[in-house]
């Protein structure tokens, strides 16, 4: 994989530093008990590089619409990835400790807490996009793709925890199917969002789908090496728990170098694709380089 600096793209912080306040201001508008509204603010609040969101909001500039179109996709995006790790994060499913470099939550509070806090947060990211503050067909687009994204990454989580594969998939088959699931489906969505808040073309709209879909199963396939080779300081949490799990992983499968080359084409797939957009894809190509090299 090429190096590059640890540090997002310039656009990509400001993209994530845009949404962040949102993210806490729509939890205290939500009126909760005090208990609750600590538990949620804790989970959304202090750390994450916030890809997902800052992906919606750059797809949406890509595609001629503005920040503002597309943030509350954002948040809502934001929200159902924070519920799957205060989930996952649980002593019943992986068992973490450490989440983004503080105590999960279920550690810092208590594990009902952190059941409840997860699932609040699954409703107030459809309430997000669902206010009335889009056109109706839109809004129905926008649940339509959250939701179906959201399935099929607990689908995913139940491949990967669980197991239950059909069984007439051979083990790369069985590999992309739990990647494209349990982190791609999501990362497809926050760009699909994106675009369809900023109201794209047809072309753009398939652009923007195939560079999701690449850069969605590429995230996971890092996340794989760097949970083989980064150090949980560096990290922010647990790693090298994949292999000790026995769970499904590229390098378990193909190995490192064939991992890194796995990356490479799907970089080049997601690059290839916003091609099509011109000028407008440059910040998401720039963005898609980083992702594909980043260490944490």
């Amino acid at each position: 994989m090429p190096q590059t600096t640890e540090t997002p793209p310039e656009e990509v912080i400001r993209a994530a530093l845009y949404v962040e306040p949102e993210l806490v201001q729509r939890i205290h508008a939500a009126q909760l008990p005090q208990s609750l509204l600590d538990a949620a603010l804790y989970a959304v609040s202090g750390g994450g590089k916030r890809v997902r969101p800052a992906l919606t909001l750059l797809c949406c500039e890509a595609v001629g619409g503005s920040w503002d179109d597309a943030i509350s996709a954002a948040v809502a995006i934001e929200y159902i990835h924070c519920f799957s790790l205060v989930h996952d994060d649980l002593p019943c499913i992986d068992d973490d400790n450490l989440r983004r470099g503080k105590p999960t939550l279920h550690i810092h509070t208590n594990e009902a807490m952190a059941v409840l806090a997860g699932d609040l947060l699954l409703p107030l990211a459809i309430q997000q996009i669902s206010d009335g503050s889009h056109a109706p067909t839109l809004e129905a687009n926008l649940c339509h793709t959250l939701s179906k994204a959201t399935v099929e990454m607990v689908g995913g989580q139940v491949y990967d925890t669980l197991g239950g594969l059909p069984e007439h998939l051979d083990d790369i088959e069985n590999l992309e199917s739990i990647h494209r699931n349990k982190t791609g489906s999501l990362i497809h969505a926050a760009c699909k969002m994106g675009a369809l808040c900023g109201n794209a073309t047809e072309e753009q709209l398939q652009a923007i789908d195939t560079f999701g879909h690449s850069i969605g199963l590429m995230f996971q396939i890092v996340d794989d090496l760097i949970d083989l080779h980064s150090p949980a300081h560096h990290v922010g949490k647990a790693t090298g728990k994949d292999a000790a799990a026995g769970k499904t992983t590229y390098p378990g499968v193909l190995g490192v170098e064939k991992s890194k080359e796995a990356i490479e084409k799907l970089k080049k797939q997601a690059n290839t694709a916003l091609e099509t957009l011109g000028k407008a894809g440059k910040t998401l190509q720039t963005s898609n380089v980083w992702m594909a090299c980043r260490t944490r």
